[in-house]
């Protein structure tokens, strides 16, 4: 790998969006906002990454990473195509997960969507498990949203 890993700052945020919102296959929300993306840096300082090209700074991967006390979460890791196969991913990977552990973070969970095969062979291949016991269910916290019974 010829990157230099290093925290994810607010000031990456902008660079940050652009590679994700090249990136076929990455799903972005409200939750990606840059107001939310900075206080989930906040919220989890340290463990979310970016890889940048040495000498120039040029930004190649992301990791956003967190935990909530229990369980760590990986979103959206992103190498940028020019830079793939040469261990970038793995490199933040790694980072994220000792940065997890260092913090008493015992596993780490991620999602990817169905048709992103390239993203489930990579996590494959870097050691996940693929859970077939679980089903994924979101709800929203918005008023009104609250279930009826």
């Amino acid at each position: 790998m010829n990157a230099r890993i290093r925290a994810f700052s607010e000031t990456d945020i902008a660079a940050a969006l652009a590679l994700w919102r090249a990136t076929p296959g990455v799903g972005l929300s409200a939750a990606d906002e840059p107001a939310a993306i900075a206080r989930y840096l906040a919220r989890n300082p340290g463990l979310s990454l970016v890889a940048e090209t040495e000498p120039d700074g040029q930004m190649i991967g992301t990791l956003l990473c967190g935990h909530d006390g229990r369980r760590g979460l990986i979103h959206h890791l992103v190498v940028a195509p020019g830079h793939r196969r040469q261990r970038v991913g793995e490199g933040l990977v790694s980072a994220g997960l000792l940065g997890l552990h260092a913090q008493g973070i015992a596993k780490c969970h991620l999602m990817v969507f169905e048709h992103n095969t390239s993203a489930q062979q990579f996590w494959l291949a870097v050691g996940a498990q693929q859970r077939q016991d679980l089903r994924l269910f979101s709800l929203n916290t918005s008023a009104g949203s609250a279930p009826a019974r």
